[in-house]
């Protein structure tokens, strides 16, 4: 038996009810996918630009790179070296499985972490840059990539 009620409500006038039904058709038209794709597409497209301005080439770090963790950036608990390594390298898989949408919540995670690490120990004023990368990272981690990914396609949440 169905139980479930049904109301005819009358038609709403007015600027509230005009305000509303735009705002439902956008959300109609802007659905979580294809907003945690142009999250995916945005935050990749930082990480990786980023990640391009330390190599030369493929994947050869520059001298620069090695010379800006050991006297700028100067990371606790871990040698510079092997901080540019982990950066640089983190700055290419992680943004190329976020377009892909493959591990997408994985991949936000680290990315994340990365976020926090610059955050804490390399550049604390630049908190308002840092919290919107976060929000977007948030996003992807929270919800996933969407339907518009290869999580969706095998399934992976």
């Amino acid at each position: 038996m169905d139980t479930t009620k049904t109301t005819v409500s009358a038609p709403q006038f007015g600027l509230r009810a005009g305000w509303n039904r735009i705002t439902d058709r956008l959300h109609l038209l802007i659905s979580d996918s294809l907003l945690s794709l142009i999250a995916r597409l945005s935050i990749a497209a930082l990480f990786l630009m980023s990640g391009r301005t330390k190599v030369s080439g493929f994947l050869t770090i520059t001298d620069s790179t090695y010379e800006l963790f050991r006297d700028e950036y100067k990371i606790p608990l871990i040698p510079s070296d092997i901080a540019a390594h982990i950066a640089t390298y983190s700055e290419h898989f992680f943004p190329v499985l976020l377009v892909l949408g493959l591990f997408t919540r994985v991949s936000a995670a680290a990315l994340l972490g990365m976020t926090l690490v610059i955050e804490i120990f390399v550049y604390p004023d630049a908190w308002p840059t840092h919290l919107s990368w976060a929000g977007l990272l948030l996003i992807l981690i929270g919800r996933g990539a969407g339907k518009l990914s290869l999580d969706h396609l095998f399934r992976i949440r």
